[in-house]
């Protein structure tokens, strides 16, 4: 029987002298014997080899029954094949049920701040904002408590703009959700991400009171922070965020808050990282590279070495038994422990939706004031057919242009928004982007390869047991 070498379901990487395989469709991570990486040697450049040709090179080292092991084990993880047969180890992941779990409530487009980097275009100062209505934001939440079907558990996020200036109406909206959630025998969160030079002692309690999970935008030291993050007249922000922040962070304990970095280039970014954990206070820190206006080519170098080295760190610390707070890394470790598996880049448009401020629903947060297609309105339903033709596109433009991509199932394709702000088109590729998501998954397969091997009970503590195999 003639055999063949299944290239692109399959991935190798090498740890000191370990060798992983990573199993593209199913995004699992196996470390191979000395038999099985001796099989494989004798298929790599060789294209395919009968059975029997392989018995006879191997023969002087490993039995036939070693070998016939080997290659029962490599076929069912679709690594070895028989010419033209299916490569991928299991079925494709299916796309979720359209069963709602998520709305985000952008409560109003003013903020009292004026971030040169702000990607929304709808966006104004408080006292010309737009504000979405108490009647619509119930009925947000009695779409969401609809749409979610048999799922036991919803989220809500209130976003905005600054939301806080919108706090009214964040009260009555938990008010009516706790309510609604109840009767219906759901659980709901809470969680909120704000600018914090609202943070006052009232608005503190309240958050704590009902358990809001808060992500606080704060970019790092005042130099830095205050280079982007200004208000409206031009002055800088950093004291009086560095001072709310520190005063939520000391008295809400039943939830990490976390901050959330948004980068420009040329920053050090182990230094904001240290300042915002270690000296303000934060349990977890993210970054994000600001949507537009980058060069491509400072994605890729620039902030992708500082990203990769505070990564090394993390994972040295994860060895000592350490979380060091730095979520980028830990997501993309924690979707490999977890054996995450996309055919779509992320939730929005079936799990996830935003409601605008007059009551329509937006794809994302990030698509709140734009031109594209609106996908329902909380007073009338979901738009089934504007919902259905995003997550076509999404699926042909994974299909068309993700082809035999290592980072396919872990990426699905990148960011909508990221997509329509380049190129106008949300179903259109982004090299930049891809070339920055196959560097990073590499990095997260080793830094998870070196963990398992050196702490498997660090990843356990965080994640539970692995779907994965090491």
């Amino acid at each position: 029987m003639t055999l063949c070498l299944a290239g692109g379901s399959l991935r190798e990487y090498r740890i000191g002298e370990r060798r992983l395989l990573f199993h593209v469709p199913t995004t699992s991570l196996f470390e191979i014997d000395e038999t099985a990486a001796a099989v494989m040697d004798q298929f790599i450049g060789e294209g395919s080899l009968s059975t029997e040709a392989l018995m006879g090179r191997l023969a002087g080292a490993f039995s036939r029954q070693a070998v016939s092991e080997a290659l029962s084990d490599l076929g069912a993880l679709g690594v070895i094949t028989a010419p033209g047969g299916n490569s991928s180890g299991r079925e494709p992941p299916r796309v979720p049920d359209n069963a709602l779990t998520t709305l985000v409530l952008g409560l109003t487009n003013g903020c009292n701040l004026a971030c040169s980097y702000c990607y929304k275009e709808d966006l104004r100062r408080p006292a010309d904002a737009q504000r979405m209505s108490a009647d619509d934001a119930r009925a947000a939440v009695d779409l969401l408590i609809r749409e979610s079907g048999e799922r036991p558990r919803i989220n809500i996020t209130f976003f905005g703009g600054e939301p806080l200036t919108a706090l009214p109406t964040i009260r009555e909206t938990v008010a009516h959700a706790e309510k609604r959630a109840a009767a219906s025998g759901k659980r709901v969160d809470f969680s909120i991400t704000t600018n914090a030079t609202l943070l006052d002692d009232h608005a503190i309690d309240f958050l704590v009171a009902h358990n809001v999970a808060v992500t606080v935008s704060m970019d790092g030291p005042a130099a830095i922070h205050d280079r982007n993050r200004r208000t409206v007249g031009g002055k800088g922000t950093y004291d009086v965020v560095a001072d709310r922040a520190r005063r939520l962070i000391g008295r809400h304990t039943a939830r990490p808050v976390g901050a959330r970095v948004t980068l420009t280039g040329g920053d050090d970014i182990a230094a904001i990282h240290h300042h915002l954990k270690n000296e303000i206070g934060f349990a977890e820190v993210g970054f994000a590279p600001v949507t537009a206006g980058l060069p491509a080519g400072m994605l890729t170098s620039d902030l992708f070495a500082g990203m990769a080295s505070l990564a090394a760190r993390w994972r040295d610390a994860a060895l000592d038994g350490r979380d060091m707070g730095f979520s980028n890394i830990a997501q993309m470790v924690g979707n490999l422990h977890e054996g995450v598996s996309k055919l779509i880049p992320c939730g929005a448009g079936l799990s996830l939706l935003a409601v605008e401020t007059d009551g329509s629903l937006a794809l994302c947060h990030r698509f709140i004031g734009s031109e594209i297609p609106k996908m329902g309105h909380v007073r009338h339903g979901i738009d089934r057919q504007a919902a259905g033709q995003v997550i076509s596109g999404a699926l042909d433009r994974a299909a068309a242009n993700c082809g035999d991509c290592h980072a396919r199932h872990l990426c699905a394709g990148g960011c909508y928004h990221e997509s329509h702000v380049r190129h106008g088109d949300m179903f259109r590729p982004t090299d930049h982007y891809c070339d920055l998501m196959r560097d990073w998954i590499d990095l997260g397969i080793t830094i998870y390869g070196e963990i398992m091997a050196g702490n498997p009970s660090f990843l356990t503590r965080r994640h539970g047991p692995s779907e994965t195999s090491s």
